[in-house]
């Protein structure tokens, strides 16, 4: 994880288990841009740590790469949409 918050462009990680499928693990990383994408997944450390998740570590294995298109809070509401109700 160490390696990961020093890279450039990199914003965030957030990892979440399954409640209902315990080997299900969810890993939510947020970034600058596509180019910050290209230089983790360019690292030595983070392709052995892959090849072992791929080979050792997990049954199955899911990468999906996603845009946000929009991201609001209860009280952060720049980017909701108009007709998006404000609640108390």
């Amino acid at each position: 994880r160490q390696d990961l918050e020093k890279m450039d462009g990199f914003i965030s990680i957030e990892r979440f288990q399954s409640m209902t499928n315990d080997g299900k693990i969810l890993s939510l990383s947020f970034w600058r841009d596509d180019a910050a994408i290209k230089g983790w997944r360019e690292q030595t450390k983070h392709q052995g740590a892959q090849d072992k998740g791929y080979n050792e570590l997990f049954e199955n294995y899911r990468l999906r790469v996603a845009e946000v298109v929009r991201d609001y809070t209860k009280t952060e509401r720049d980017e909701a949409p108009q007709d998006a109700p404000a609640r108390n």
